[in-house]
């Protein structure tokens, strides 16, 4: 059995599909709520989330790499290129508002919350969608 082949592929599609679920099925639905139980669901989220995701996608960016080294693969090499920007994106755009969100303090959520969170989802329909798509690269390269 190749454990390298076989973390990649689970840590890989289970960053991919958490960050892709977050787009299509779960933030949908937060941002029908009204604001302060928003607030409340995101901060949650940060809590949970953000004890695996910070783990995960750093992973998520470097397994393939490793595996395009050992098999001079060109899948594994552009899935590793795609899970790295969707790591840029994650820190340059989605940390510093997780971070601004987290620090809310109380359970009523300030002026400027809404739009601060419409923001986070673009930048999360980027990272969720470069996810996914590393998913399907990593696969590829297994089965091609």
């Amino acid at each position: 059995m190749d454990l390298l082949l076989l973390a990649t592929l689970l840590i890989v599609g289970f960053v991919g599909c958490a960050e892709f679920a977050s787009v299509a099925l779960v933030h949908p639905i937060i941002r029908r709520l009204p604001e302060d139980q928003q607030l409340v669901m995101e901060q949650g989220l940060l809590r949970t989330y953000g004890m695996i995701m910070p783990v995960g996608m750093t992973l998520a960016a470097v397994l393939p790499m490793m595996l395009s080294f050992r098999e001079a693969d060109p899948w594994f090499l552009t899935a590793g290129i795609v899970l790295t920007i969707a790591l840029i994106a994650t820190i340059l755009g989605n940390v510093p508002i997780n971070l601004r969100t987290f620090r809310i303090k109380g359970a009523r959520a300030p002026k400027g919350f809404i739009p601060m969170r419409r923001r986070w989802d673009i930048y999360q329909a980027i990272r969720g969608s470069l996810q996914l798509a590393g998913f399907v690269l990593v696969s590829i390269g297994i089965v091609a």
